[in-house]
């Protein structure tokens, strides 16, 4: 067979040459991650954090659920358009880092794309509260970098809804933390990539999981034009890791890809979370308390006779998934080098 038409295809959709250093960003944030665990209590990328400190509080000050949804939206739209704006310039800045020299450039290279991404950090944070569950000891310390990291307030949930919280949090961060970002990478270069980590940062900001009066639509709207399809590989590679996994049942994860009911919509995790919720077959989701105050409604994703008491037993498997279908990724990004 010829394969010269789908070479072509491949090397016109992204640069070969991006996916070493970005495989090694993927590695670099694996092992320091689960070593220093993360920054300031926060496991989602550098970049968002840094987003946060700079349009966090303008955005809060803007947002004001008394005004009109238009006018917050137009006010979120003025926040996006400078956040992007930043967040294209800053990539530009990137990659002139990675231009200096031949060794420090590659180096550059691959630490600034690793601000952009997240994966260890994700893993430490869960096996804390995973140990802490395990012994029976459930303090604060041992969610609040779940909390910081998912804005959410667990202070009155119980045990069962934290998991289930954790375990939601764990397949999104792989989603929007890291397959997005890469594959934008591999099309566009660092001003892709951090243009869409503006995008998933201000989200997850003020997004609050599509519960928002306006002010956090715009972000939301333009995420899901530019997440939906590395969403959707995101979801691949959970429903994959499923055949690893003690339990979990590869055909169960099929079944998160057929029908609407029960499926979370893509302010909620989308397809990735629905894998993981069939794969498991365990319900997520369900009412939660945001940060900022106030509860929300946010659907029970999973099969009609799921369990949504999900313990430690859950999560540890939950884990497994995220763990393997990184390596999986992994693997599928060496694979399209070799192709190329």
């Amino acid at each position: 067979m010829d394969y010269t038409i789908l070479t072509q295809w491949h090397a016109q959709l992204m640069d070969a040459e991006r996916i070493p250093p970005a495989v090694a960003a993927i590695l670099l944030t694996m092992v320091v991650g689960i070593v220093t665990g993360p920054v300031a209590g926060n496991a989602n990328p550098f970049f968002w954090l840094a987003l946060d400190k700079l349009f966090g509080p303008a955005g809060d000050r803007l947002n004001k659920p008394h005004r009109p949804r238009a006018d917050l939206m137009f006010r979120g739209l003025i926040l996006t358009a400078a956040a992007v704006f930043l967040a294209v310039y800053t990539g530009k800045g990137f990659e002139a880092l990675a231009g200096y020299g031949r060794s420090a450039g590659d180096a550059l290279e691959i630490i600034c794309l690793s601000l952009l991404i997240t994966s260890g950090t994700v893993w430490f944070s869960l096996l804390k509260l995973y140990f802490a569950m395990e012994r029976g000891g459930l303090g604060k310390g041992a969610y609040y970098a779940l909390a910081r990291s998912s804005r959410l307030d667990f202070s009155g949930s119980d045990d069962y809804g934290i998991t289930r919280a954790a375990m939601g949090f764990a397949v999104r961060s792989f989603d929007k933390g890291l397959v997005a970002p890469v594959l934008w990478y591999l099309i566009l270069g660092f001003p892709g990539a951090a243009a869409y980590a503006a995008l998933a940062a201000l989200s997850w900001r003020f997004g609050q999981d599509g519960f928002t009066k306006g002010f956090g639509a715009v972000p939301l709207a333009l995420e899901r034009l530019v997440g939906f399809v590395p969403s959707l590989f995101a979801a691949v590679f959970v429903m994959l890791a499923g055949l690893f996994t003690p339990t979990a049942k590869l055909h169960q994860g099929l079944a998160a890809w057929l029908g609407h009911k029960n499926r979370a919509p893509y302010a909620q995790g989308g397809f990735p979370v629905s894998a993981l919720a069939w794969s498991l077959k365990v319900s997520l989701g369900g009412p939660v308390r945001a940060l900022e105050g106030g509860a929300r409604k946010a659907d029970w994703i999973g099969p009609d006779d799921a369990t949504a008491q999900n313990d430690h037993r859950h999560l540890r498997r939950a884990l497994y998934i995220n763990v393997t279908a990184h390596i999986l990724f992994l693997a599928s990004l060496l694979g399209a080098y070799l192709w190329a």
